[in-house]
């Protein structure tokens, strides 16, 4: 029998997919996997993943988000250099 232990479920804003992820334990020993499952509307999307693909996959994750959170803040910054008192704009 396979243990299914829930991690994480998540809800994408923009398309509103839901993105579970499940950790899979075998009865019969071996490794555990990450299953992902994505679902749109009625379409699943569903894949399993060893420790050192996901490692990699987590990495670039965060590696993106750090990027788009720095740009974010410069994108702020220069608006503020451009109107640094917005509120006291008529």
């Amino acid at each position: 029998m396979t243990t299914i232990t829930p991690l994480a479920s998540l809800t994408n804003p923009l398309g509103g997919q839901l993105i579970e992820l499940q950790q899979l334990d075998y009865a019969s020993g071996g490794m555990s996997l990450l299953r992902t499952r994505i679902r749109e509307n009625s379409r699943f999307t569903v894949f399993e993943i060893d420790a050192q693909t996901a490692r990699q996959w987590g990495e670039t994750l965060l590696q993106w988000a750090r990027t788009q959170a720095a740009a974010d803040a410069q994108a702020q910054q220069a608006a503020c250099a451009q109107d640094p008192h917005p509120r006291d704009a008529p």
